[in-house]
């Protein structure tokens, strides 16, 4: 991560970007409310983020360093696990604003002020590229509004609008206490409970703007010999606006969603690129006989939508589960076509 160039500043408005001819202006939208999974109880074992505490215990000893252990300094509850996905989504941002030349505002449903900024033309005006993070666990009851879902429509009617829509996964949906805990020893993540169920809101953007996806399971990915992440099975034929140029895997993360798509009409939505699965862990998505997840997907303009929408997860944004040059080609693709 590059050193800050400038003092950090925070609870200020954002200035709008002008409109510049070829450099896109790309906006982050969390939809989580901060308070509401900040003040989760951790005596609570599911549908949670975890503290900082839990972080560095699994983690020992990578959070021992004082600027991510001294509760003088960071914080030690769930708040402080919640402050990690801004440290790591600054590289992405860096990244984006020298290839387009705009800053990258990050927007949260529900602040850490408990400022609520909805899906409005506040953040959608001086927005050609829009990231929207499906991070709000479903126990906090984060609905995406008519409004909201109007205003991203008549966003979309826009030529040169992109929405990127990022539903996390889905685990422990099952009733079955012993399925969750398959699943559970499939991803093989410590930190995550045998329940963490993610994205009421960008479920309820997918419904409104009829996109046919729904965010299934957590998925390991299997690895190469190297221990790196597995290959993308990539469809060249369909992706004609070229997002997946110059990309041969993402990074790794141990629970990735399936983006199940739900329509059987044709041409109305493309998955791009699917994620081997690792098959050496028994979950109920390889014992059907899967052994590929969707991971991108690409809705085409159509009818009065004149703008993409796509799939992809947040972790791809995230410098907490790594990166190299084929990652950075996919973040450069999507804020440049």
């Amino acid at each position: 991560m590059n050193e800050a160039r400038t003092a950090r500043t925070y609870n200020q408005n954002h200035i709008p970007r002008a409109h510049t001819p070829g450099r896109r202006r790309v906006s982050v939208y969390v939809s989580w409310s901060y308070p509401a999974e900040a003040g989760r109880n951790p005596a609570e074992l599911d549908n949670r983020f975890s503290t900082m505490t839990e972080v560095r215990r699994v983690a020992w000893p990578a959070y021992e360093d004082p600027k991510w252990s001294d509760p003088f300094r960071f914080q030690q509850g769930i708040a402080g696990s919640l402050e990690l996905f801004f440290w790591a989504w600054v590289p992405f941002q860096q990244f984006v604003e020298e290839v387009t030349g705009h800053p990258v505002p990050v927007y949260q449903r529900i602040d850490q002020a408990g400022f609520r900024t909805p899906l409005d033309e506040r953040v959608l005006a001086d927005t050609d590229t829009l990231f929207v993070f499906g991070l709000d666990h479903m126990v906090t009851g984060q609905e995406a509004q008519a409004e909201e879902i109007e205003a991203l429509r008549a966003f979309l009617r826009r030529e040169d609008a992109c929405l990127v829509l990022g539903p996390h996964h889905d685990v422990g949906a099952s009733d079955d206490l012993s399925v969750r805990d398959v699943e559970y020893h499939h991803h093989g993540d410590p930190l995550v409970p045998r329940q963490q169920r993610f994205a009421t809101y960008v479920r309820g953007l997918m419904h409104g703007l009829g996109v046919p996806v729904e965010n299934r399971y957590g998925l390991r990915p299997a690895v190469r010999e190297d221990g790196k992440i597995a290959a993308l099975s990539t469809v060249g034929d369909l992706d004609a606006k070229g997002w997946l140029d110059g990309v041969t895997n993402f990074n790794f993360h141990m629970h990735l969603p399936h983006y199940a798509v739900t329509t059987d009409e044709p041409d109305v939505i493309h998955v791009l690129a699917r994620q081997p699965v690792d098959t050496s862990r028994p979950h109920p998505f390889t014992d059907a006989g899967d052994t590929e997840f969707n991971m991108f997907l690409w809705m085409p303009p159509s009818g009065e939508r004149a703008g993409d929408v796509l799939l992809a997860d947040s972790t791809i944004f995230s410098s907490l589960f790594g990166g190299d040059e084929s990652l950075r080609n996919f973040w450069r693709n999507l804020v440049s076509k």
